[in-house]
């Protein structure tokens, strides 16, 4: 079995302000060592279902977040931003059995998670076939496309509940809960025991259940927080200028959506 990671840090357990997710903030050394952590768990939960290789990609911020010396020796690490349109999920391939999320957060406006956002703090909203996305809906459907399964995700308890509608059969772990500008959360410790356990129970069951379908066409809308963002993307190659802070753009191919938001978000 060879397994897949992308690793966030606003679902981490605890984390509940922007500066402890901040490189350079003195906050952000405790909740990287959470990140670590969780992700670690995984990786752990992983081998004990089986799994002979471990891809990780550090998916937030910077990508370089990581406590490398934490790392199991049996996992690799892709770390920074190469530019591609697979942005969160970069180096996944048809070759991995599943793909796991740790760290998650809820969508731009959602009020499970007082860091949620979806991308960058210049988006909105941004819908896929009329339904509002969060970063899971967009790399869960970039792992459908290397007909890779969606197994696992842990993070703030909306985004675990979101992506049970998404993959039904995904196992998830909650790791906070919002309230406003507050959080609700499990320990690092407790979480960390979860994360391991739900990783395990996860890769041990159906993993067909975990593959979402992809549609025959995909429908990109994209609203912004001002105008000026959606004038800068509305010169993407078939992109539509629909509103002042709002463009729609179309394909038949996942892969062209994908590349539409790097260029556009």
């Amino acid at each position: 079995m060879k397994v897949f990671i992308s690793a966030d840090i606003e679902g981490t357990a605890g984390i509940t302000a922007w500066d402890e997710s901040k490189k350079g903030h003195p906050e952000y050394e405790e909740f990287r060592e959470y990140m670590t952590d969780e992700l670690v768990a995984a990786c752990e939960g992983a081998k004990a279902a089986g799994a002979k290789e471990v891809v990780v990609k550090d998916a937030h911020s910077t990508a370089r977040n990581l406590i490398l010396s934490k790392l199991p020796a049996y996992v690799s690490i892709v770390r920074g931003w190469s530019g591609h349109p697979d942005l969160m999920m970069f180096g996944i391939d048809k070759s991995f059995s599943a793909a796991l999320y740790t760290g998650y957060h809820n969508k731009a406006g959602a009020d499970t998670n007082p860091l949620a956002h979806t991308l960058t703090g210049t988006v909105s909203r941004l819908l896929i076939n009329g339904e509002v996305a969060s970063e899971f809906t967009l790399n869960a459907l970039c792992a459908a496309r290397y007909g890779v399964p969606s197994a696992f995700l842990s993070g703030d308890a909306g985004m675990c509940a979101e992506a049970k509608a998404i993959v039904s059969g995904i196992g998830t772990v909650a790791t906070s809960e919002g309230f406003g500008p507050a959080t609700r959360s499990l320990t690092p410790n407790a979480s960390v025991a979860a994360i391991r356990e739900g990783v395990e129970k996860a890769l041990s069951g159906d993993l067909k259940a975990c593959l979402p379908e992809l549609a025959d066409r995909f429908e990109l809308v994209v609203e912004y927080t001002t105008p000026i963002e959606a004038y800068r993307g509305s010169w993407y190659p078939g992109v539509e200028h629909v509103a002042a802070r709002t463009l729609r753009f179309e394909a038949k191919d996942f892969f062209e959506i994908q590349r539409a938001i790097r260029f556009i978000v």
